[in-house]
């Protein structure tokens, strides 16, 4: 009775120290998450489903929806050559390199030494008399050492499966920094285009104005109107060139801007006008379900993975509190003589076992683990936050999308109107039944309600693209 009681405490004392040094369980922080986006519409939510882990899931070639080859090729040159992609690919390079460090703690550590060692004992560590003179020696040594930490603890264990999570969290950056330059390279090049269809729109404008000087400019040398009509037409001229100058401005920055996405000198670049027009089309984009949102961003994906590496992370701050067992062993050959260094006489041979337990650390290893603890409370902060900040990224673009939708509606409307006036009001002018003020001001509000449509072309484009990111950049 009395030999069987130990038998049966000691595995339960091994299990309850085992459990006080293991990383904690690591549990989902609990996050409201919603059935369906409240601006998606109804008729495609679906049932919810629980989110599971699928962010290395192909997305497939999103942009390929907008169904432009120009974009198309943009965005591969951008994805070879960007300098910010290359870093966050070096970087996952430097995360799994780490994680193959700590991997190799997993197995015996063996390397191989040889060379001379000069040295002079003490005469009493010969065993002879105090004082006897000892001369001097040269050693050769030539050996395989060899040494291995047993993971009673986890330590190693904890260690490597962090190291893993971060490798993964890396991964996942770079796929969020991926996501983030293709939609970049997608919403500079639709706010370039709808540049190049306002400036059309502009110059075309210009041309107008410009043949109204002329006109007014002959009816004045023939007597017809007065001075101050040809006035307000060269000022009308004057203003809507200066627009154009600075929308140039304007479209060279985005240029410029599409240049650094491509990795390349501003200087060496040059995209030729592409208008966007009126009759381009846009995919439509189906939310799908906040569960889902989940499982497709990167960036939430990377914010979990930092949270696994900040919980393993525990578990190596709490195995400082318990013995480390180090297995340690070496052999060779060991001579006066470097000729008879490989000699069978000259062999040597040494093995051990190594235990070592803090006693005093002066509070190091407590307060590692709490600074570990308080790691993860922030990483599972950080986690809430992003999925937070996903939600609201898509409710604003499905609130954009259905707005701008709203506001083109209404513009077609406004640009009816708006033509029908100006049409009248020429009409009128050329009659001589009103003034050249008039017609002036129809042309102007037709010009604001054109120049406003192709305003919000360019804006319910970059905001489709806007919505693919926030939805992962999938669907």
């Amino acid at each position: 009775m009395n030999t069987l009681f130990p038998k049966l405490l000691t595995p339960l004392l091994a299990a309850m120290v085992l459990a006080g040094c293991a990383a904690p369980e690591l549990r989902a922080p609990d996050i409201e998450i919603p059935s369906g986006f409240k601006e998606a519409n109804m008729a495609d939510a679906a049932r919810w489903k629980p989110a599971e882990p699928a962010e290395a899931q192909p997305r497939g070639e999103w942009w390929k929806a907008f169904n432009d080859s120009t974009l198309d090729k943009l965005i591969a040159d951008a994805t070879a050559a960007n300098a910010n992609l290359a870093a966050a690919a070096a970087r996952v390079k430097q995360a799994r390199a780490i994680a193959g460090v700590a991997e190799a703690d997993r197995m015996p550590a063996v390397n191989a030494e040889f060379g001379p060692q000069r040295l002079r004992n003490s005469a009493l560590s010969r065993g002879l008399p105090a004082g006897t003179a000892v001369a001097p020696a040269t050693v050769w040594q030539g050996r395989l050492t060899a040494s291995y930490e047993v993971d009673l603890f986890g330590r190693v264990g904890n260690n490597v499966s962090a190291a893993q999570a971060d490798a993964a969290a890396s991964e996942a950056t770079y796929r969020s920094v991926l996501l983030a330059l293709q939609a970049d390279v997608a919403q500079t090049y639709f706010r370039l285009r709808a540049a190049d269809a306002e400036l059309s729109f502009l110059n075309e404008t210009v041309r107008l104005r410009d043949e109204n000087v002329r006109i007014n400019q002959r009816r004045y040398d023939l007597g017809d109107v007065g001075e101050l009509d040809v006035s307000r037409a060269r000022t009308e001229l004057s203003t809507i060139r200066s627009e154009a100058i600075a929308l140039e401005r304007q479209r060279a920055q985005l240029e410029h801007a599409l240049a650094v996405l491509l990795g390349r000198p501003a200087a060496a670049f040059g995209a030729s006008s592409n208008p966007l027009l009126a009759s381009s089309r846009l995919p439509g984009i189906p939310a799908g379900l906040p569960s889902a949102l989940l499982e497709r961003r990167p960036d939430i994906a990377a914010a979990q993975r930092a949270m696994v590496a900040a919980n393993a992370r525990i578990g190596v701050a709490r195995s400082a509190m318990f013995p480390a067992l180090r297995l340690t062993g070496a052999g060779g050959g060991e001579s006066d003589d470097l000729s008879d260094l490989f000699k069978w006489s000259s062999r040597s041979w040494v093995i051990g076992a190594l235990l070592s337990l803090p006693v005093i650390d002066g509070g190091r290893t407590q307060a590692n683990i709490v600074r570990s603890q308080a790691a993860l409370e922030e990483s599972v902060a950080g986690y809430r936050q992003s999925v937070l900040a996903a939600f609201a990224e898509v409710e604003d673009n499905l609130v954009g999308l259905r707005t701008l939708a709203g506001q083109a509606e209404a513009i077609d409307e406004a640009l009816a109107s708006a033509r029908r006036s100006a049409d009248l009001a020429n009409k009128l002018y050329t009659a001589g039944r009103s003034s050249y003020l008039e017609l002036l001001d129809a042309q102007r509000n037709l010009a604001a309600v054109e120049r406003s449509a192709v305003q919000l072309r360019g804006s319910r484009a970059t905001t489709t693209v806007a919505l693919i990111r926030s939805l992962g950049g999938g669907w």
